[in-house]
């Protein structure tokens, strides 16, 4: 394996790192409304389970409200179900055309909940990159060991994983903040 194609699948797997944590924290729940809370919930559709947005438009028209619009209205019932038995703990209600979904307040302790589980997906994340670094790092003294490198360029390759494995842990670093500051300030 090439040093450009060593750093060139490091930075992807990288990156995949930091847009699951990304994926992962949207789907925390925070007193504030957004529609990737429901990516997780399932809806039974024709006898198979769907995700809710390939049945309806999910939509947070107010700062603590979601509303759901199926496509088709006999759909609201199981929307409506499939929602109630998320573990969201989440209160659908609907109105015959649209289910509204109130977005609560957030206690202390649940404030403090969410955060050790932030910090765990962010954690979870930055382990990940840790490992494509190791990665990396073998693959390139591999090709040292074999010579097809110099040692000066085993060195500049490693240091250049390292910088990058640096900025992605900053990016999860930065992704952290700005998750405490939505759940702890709202």
């Amino acid at each position: 394996m090439a040093l450009e194609q060593i750093f060139k699948d490091a930075e992807a797997r990288m990156q995949k790192s930091v847009e699951h944590v990304r994926h992962e924290l949207a789907r925390i729940r925070t007193s504030r409304a957004t529609p990737a809370l429901l990516d997780s919930v399932k809806v039974e559709y024709y006898g198979s389970l769907v995700p809710l947005n390939q049945v309806a438009t999910v939509s947070a028209p107010e700062p603590r409200l979601l509303v759901v619009q199926p496509w088709e209205k006999k759909m609201i019932a199981e929307v409506e179900k499939a929602i109630m038995n998320s573990d969201l703990g989440l209160n659908p209600a609907n109105d015959g055309n649209v289910v509204r979904i109130p977005i609560p307040e957030l206690s202390e302790e649940r404030r403090q909940d969410l955060m050790k589980l932030v910090k765990k997906f962010c954690e979870e994340g930055r382990v990940a990159i840790r490992n494509v670094r190791r990665d990396a790092n073998d693959h390139i003294r591999k090709l040292e060991k074999k010579h097809e490198i110099s040692e000066d360029n085993s060195h500049d390759a490693l240091e250049r994983i390292q910088k990058m494995t640096n900025d992605y842990i900053k990016e999860i670093d930065n992704i952290l903040e700005h998750k405490e500051k939505e759940i702890l300030e709202d």
